[in-house]
């Protein structure tokens, strides 16, 4: 921690004060978010289906809004989107305690998506652009308390939640309420140099960098690789436990991995990597070790349920995965200004999110059905097989990029 604080003290006050706002906003997303499931199934009784339509229109409304987020960010400075963003995640939360019919939760569940798609793209740029050239240092100083708000949300959560979901939607929308008036009044405004240029201007600037749109394309897989803490890691860990409420307990476990890990050690990960090698050569290890990562869980594949060991490959499985993670973020974000020229770079922050966001959801749905096939038939390994693949893949896309010089901007022409 005497790291942590060293290196926030010696930020500016706008990159300290986002930080802190994204611990924040991680716990009141994180505190409500991993409970709705359960009380639009449960406690409102609606049908599955309906509750994947909610679900989903969030996710939707977040990825497939993030360009357009980004863009308004460009033009009308980032403060305004973050502080919107805020103000619509503040209602939206309200809203998932306080109404019961299906279409006020899709109206409450699409805008705290697109409340993400706003502020999302605002907040990433103005840590770029307030850092300088410490941009690698503010990332990863950013994800440090993006973690800590990840790993902290839940568990207040599961208090709040304990007593009512609308006492946890309330106090998430509280959260956001106080986040949007300190934004007010102590975020200095941040405009970048293209604010009096259009939306279209800045979506055919990013649209026509084929560069960025190499390394986004590339970088896909690595969405797919991290979400999988959440999604085939999770699953095959309560499929091998001896029981149910072991399962839980071991899934929390890795949960409890995955947080700790990235908080203790993104900071000193980040800088021996940055003493080591350029930008490409960390992020191709880093995407290497999250493909290695997921070597661990061949060995469990073809392993009987309710061995006690089975549970050591997955550790070390979702260890593997998070410090590639770690170390992997700070210099995929450095790149993306990089690449953008510094020129509308929430434009191309927004672009890449929803390029990525698209491959996230691919990713899992290919994902369940391959674990289901498998399982079908008797081959468990072959989506782990596919996962080790897939890290292989960006690992030598990106390492082709970097060698022929293709992580380095270059001038766009638009007509």
């Amino acid at each position: 921690m005497t790291d942590v604080l060293r290196q926030f003290r010696s930020f500016d006050r706008p990159v300290q004060l986002l930080a802190l706002n994204q611990f924040t906003i991680n716990i009141g997303f994180y505190m409500l978010m991993p409970y709705l499931a359960a009380h639009l199934s449960l406690g409102l009784g609606l049908a599955g289906w309906l509750v994947g339509l909610i679900l989903g229109a969030r996710n939707f409304s977040q990825q497939g809004m993030f360009l357009l987020g980004g863009s308004l960010a460009d033009r009308f400075g980032y403060k305004p989107l973050i502080v919107a963003g805020c103000a619509l995640r503040t209602g939206g939360f309200a809203m998932l305690g306080l109404v019961d019919s299906v279409p006020g939760l899709l109206v409450a569940s699409v805008a705290t998506g697109f409340a993400g798609a706003l502020f999302n793209p605002a907040v990433r740029a103005y840590v770029a652009a307030d850092a300088g050239d410490r941009r690698v240092e503010a990332f990863a100083l950013f994800n440090v308390f993006y973690q800590s708000g990840i790993l902290l949300g839940p568990l207040i959560g599961l208090a709040l939640t304990g007593v009512a979901f609308q006492l946890t939607c309330l106090v998430a929308a509280a959260v956001f309420l106080v986040l949007t008036i300190l934004q007010i009044r102590s975020l200095p405004e941040r405009r970048s140099r293209e604010a009096h240029d259009s939306l279209l201007t800045g979506w055919r600037v990013a649209l026509a960098n084929r560069r960025f749109l190499a390394f986004s394309a590339t970088m896909i897989g690595s969405y797919v690789l991290s979400f999988q803490v959440y999604l085939a890691l999770p699953l095959e860990t309560r499929r091998l436990a001896a029981s149910e409420t072991v399962g839980t307990i071991e899934v929390g476990v890795l949960f409890g991995i995955s947080g700790i890990l990235a908080i203790v050690g993104q900071l000193r990960i980040t800088a021996w990597c940055r003493r080591r090698w350029d930008h490409g050569r960390c992020l191709t290890a880093g995407l290497a070790l999250m493909g290695l990562a997921f070597t661990a869980p061949l060995v469990t594949a073809a392993s009987p349920s309710g061995q006690a060991w089975t549970f050591l490959p997955l550790a070390a499985s979702v260890t593997l995965l998070t410090l590639g993670t770690v170390v992997v973020f700070p210099f995929e974000m450095d790149t993306i200004v990089t690449l953008a020229g510094d020129r509308f770079v929430a434009t191309h922050y927004g672009l890449y999110n929803t390029i990525c966001g698209v491959g996230i959801a691919v990713g899992n749905l290919a994902t369940g059905a391959a674990l289901d096939l498998a399982r079908g038939n008797g081959v468990t390994w072959v989506p782990w097989a596919v996962l080790v693949g897939i890290g292989g893949m960006c690992a030598v896309g990106v390492h082709v990029l970097n060698r022929s010089d293709r992580l380095e901007p270059r001038p766009v022409t638009v007509s």
